[in-house]
């Protein structure tokens, strides 16, 4: 390979990093448990920006459901993002040959 050649892959490499980076800024998802009795937002960083916890669930003072709630609603929240930035991924890299099918350790 050429000189020329790498330093142009690692140009659109280090775009298709910032392009990557600011996608996972701007992804929040939003998942729910018990019909809606727990709702967790999510960032695409996995964090925790929102939570929604019903009263109802609170006048039945069964804690161990709200716990199985609670961690059923972040169970799927963060199943959303990887699913999510997986997707956007797939689009960001499918202008560098070889980059869409590779899979990177521990990103999914």
């Amino acid at each position: 390979m050429e000189v020329g050649a790498i330093q142009q892959m690692l140009s659109r490499l280090g775009k298709l990093q910032e392009d990557w980076q600011r996608q996972v800024n701007s992804v929040t998802v939003e998942a729910s448990a018990g019909a809606g009795m727990v709702t967790v937002k999510m960032n695409g960083q996995k964090q925790i920006v929102y939570v929604r916890i019903e009263q109802e669930v609170f006048a039945s003072k069964d804690q161990e459901m709200l716990q199985d709630l609670i961690r059923a609603a972040v169970n799927e929240a963060s199943r959303r993002v990887d699913e999510e930035l997986a997707n956007q991924m797939k689009g960001l890299a499918g202008g560098i040959p070889g980059i869409a099918g590779l899979k990177i350790p521990g990103l999914f």
